[in-house]
């Protein structure tokens, strides 16, 4: 099973990648350039009473974001484990990932999308020169 360890692991062997403790709640986050591109995501009561009588995704669940609405769509449409939205991120670039579903290299993937669009130009670029 895939862990917050991993997430961290993953996200922080990325270039000038720093993980943080969030302001609330003192969830984790991993930033570049100091835009998070990647945060732990428990859900709210809110969140829950949306699921209604459907079980939500087993967690920890981590956010990742993407380059656009666009590109969320297209993460979606893969249906691959783990990977979901709710409606509190309608209309925002970013999904969720239930680790205990998700394949370790699809995360990783993820990741460093996530990475790629929240990094600065100079440094995406660099990274993916190198690659």
């Amino acid at each position: 099973m895939v862990t917050l360890d991993d997430v961290a692991a993953i996200a922080l062997a990325l270039p000038e990648s720093v993980e943080s403790l969030a302001k609330r709640g003192g969830t984790r986050v991993w930033t570049v350039g100091g835009k998070s591109f990647a945060w732990e995501r428990p859900f709210s009561k809110a969140d829950l009473k949306r699921f209604g009588d459907t079980p939500p995704p087993e967690g920890p669940i981590v956010a990742i974001t993407c380059a656009d609405l666009g590109e969320k769509e297209a993460v979606l449409a893969e249906h691959r484990p783990g990977f979901f939205t709710i409606p509190h991120f309608d209309g925002y670039a970013a999904v969720l990932v239930a680790l205990p579903a998700v394949h370790l290299e699809a995360l990783r993937e993820s990741l460093v999308d996530g990475w790629l669009a929240r990094a600065p130009r100079p440094l995406a670029d660099a990274y993916l020169a190198g690659r």
